[in-house]
């Protein structure tokens, strides 16, 4: 099995998800995701209120290195166990979920440019760009009512570590893409083209 990696990056709230969710229900059975969001590192020794204060959104916050061998695992057409989170208590889940390796992978993150290795397994780096404004009123919605936060906590977290994170990292990585679209997966003209490739991947695969 010929692999295709397909990498989407950018800030939170960009369009991401999106994006990613248009290549699914375009493609399907001939598509597996892997969410950088998933291989964030457990910490079972600290308390709720200590991991509460960790910043979420530095490159150091996740085991990107379990990732890239996951995506080794994958490209070589074997299944992995996918870490699973969970954002009310801020810790790694025990739970795994099993991936099957198929002929298009797509990694999506805010980081998954930012880390060599991880970029050298990509062979389409999509970069998602956002209006900041749109961005964080997509974060607060999403956080409030998906995950359970409050309003001061999102707000709070967004103003200390994500907009300077997003500056030092997010943001410059998006050198490192090959396309650069404009709001997500409502920008049509990008995610055809971004189909074209992918349907000219799978029927040379066969």
């Amino acid at each position: 099995m010929n692999v295709m990696i397909i990498g989407i990056a950018g800030g939170t709230g960009s369009g991401k998800t999106t994006l990613t969710e248009k290549l699914v229900e375009r493609f399907g059975p001939s598509v597996s995701v892997v969410n950088h969001d998933n291989y964030y590192k457990a910490h079972d020794e600290l308390p709720y209120e200590e991991r509460c204060k960790l910043n979420y959104d530095h490159p150091d916050s996740f085991d990107t290195d379990l990732m890239v061998a996951h995506l080794k695992e994958l490209k070589a057409g074997r299944a992995i166990d996918c870490p699973t989170y969970d954002y009310t208590v801020h810790n790694r889940r025990k739970e795994t979920v099993r991936v099957e390796p198929k002929s298009v992978v797509i990694v999506e993150g805010i980081m998954i440019f930012e880390n060599k290795a991880l970029r050298d397994l990509m062979d389409i780096k999509i970069f998602v760009d956002t209006d900041a404004d749109t961005r964080i009123l997509r974060r607060i919605m999403r956080d409030v009512k998906e995950r359970g936060r409050s309003l001061d906590s999102v707000v709070n977290q967004y103003l200390t570590t994500v907009k300077p994170m997003h500056e030092q990292y997010v943001q410059p990585s998006k050198r490192y893409a090959d396309i650069v679209v404009l709001e997500g997966g409502h920008n049509l003209v990008a995610l055809d083209m971004i189909i074209q490739r992918v349907q000219s991947h799978l029927e040379a695969e066969g």
